[in-house]
């Protein structure tokens, strides 16, 4: 298989305290020595309780945060020694999608133009055709054209996290980075959303940088894990085997703590389709 994305060994610290002069006396150290690949067509989790280094690490992929040391290649070009006009150019292929829908869209834009956004910076389309494929992502994540020329204020929280699919896919992205993009929403409402994206997946293999504290849904989601714990990797592989096999105590007191309807009996909380 390829690898739409390789991490390697990636350190990532922030200044915790400064002296009188303004000289950092101390650091929080929020990503330490991380690795691991994302498949082309394939999803991996990464997971954890929060301040775990989750989000830093997959804003650290896009270079939307830099490391301090190691590598970050995507689609095999390594985006740590790349000039900044380079490195957008790759986002065309690569993008993201919040955890909050409210504040990933601009409120003093209209959807359409929301959507249109990555289209302007990264194609050649204007004018109607740029129009015609706003309304064909649209439609493509649910919602119909003449919800164009609204403002977020007037959708609900899983509509907005459709316009945010919507916007990410409009350039034809390989990757996407998912920040807890559900993490927000009702239950119902997350499994709607999560059906979407794993139906994008199977049309047009999308990879998919899943990043969650929520295991039950990882479980159903994602083909790959990597269990995080104060910014390292616990343990990594393929979700079966960490979930039924786990090694670390840490990954198994995680997984003991999945809330379950049936005590005798494990079992996801979300409807989902079988990967």
């Amino acid at each position: 298989m390829t690898a739409v994305l390789e991490v390697d060994n990636i350190v990532k610290s922030f200044v915790k305290k400064r002296n009188l002069l303004g000289i950092a006396t101390e650091h929080t150290h929020a990503v330490k020595d991380v690795s691991f690949t994302v498949q082309q067509g394939r999803t991996r989790a990464i997971v954890g309780e929060s301040g775990a280094g989750k989000s830093t690490i997959g804003r650290m992929a896009l270079r939307l945060e830099t490391p301090d040391t190691g590598a970050v290649r995507l689609f095999g070009e390594d985006i740590l020694k790349m000039s900044t006009k380079n490195v957008r150019r790759l986002r065309s292929r690569a993008t993201m999608i919040f955890q909050d829908p409210f504040n990933s869209l601009d409120p003093r834009m209209v959807i359409g133009q929301s959507v249109a956004e990555p289209l302007t910076l990264h194609t050649e389309l204007r004018g109607r055709a740029r129009e015609e494929k706003v309304a064909e992502l649209l439609q493509r994540v649910g919602l119909r054209v003449d919800q164009m020329e609204k403002y977020p204020h007037e959708f609900s929280g899983g509509q907005l996290q459709r316009i945010a699919i919507a916007r990410a896919l409009a350039t034809g992205p390989e990757l996407i980075v998912c920040d807890e993009p559900v993490a927000a929403l009702d239950v119902s409402i997350q499994a709607q959303v999560l059906n979407l994206l794993q139906d994008l997946q199977a049309e047009s293999a999308i990879s998919y940088l899943f990043i969650s504290h929520d295991l039950a849904l990882v479980k159903m989601f994602a083909h790959d894990v990597t269990v995080m714990r104060r910014g390292e990797v616990v343990e990594s592989g393929p979700t079966a085997q960490i979930f039924e096999d786990p090694t670390k105590s840490y990954t198994k007191d995680l997984l003991s703590a999945i809330p379950v309807m049936n005590p005798r009996k494990r079992s996801a909380r979300r409807e989902l389709p079988s990967k």
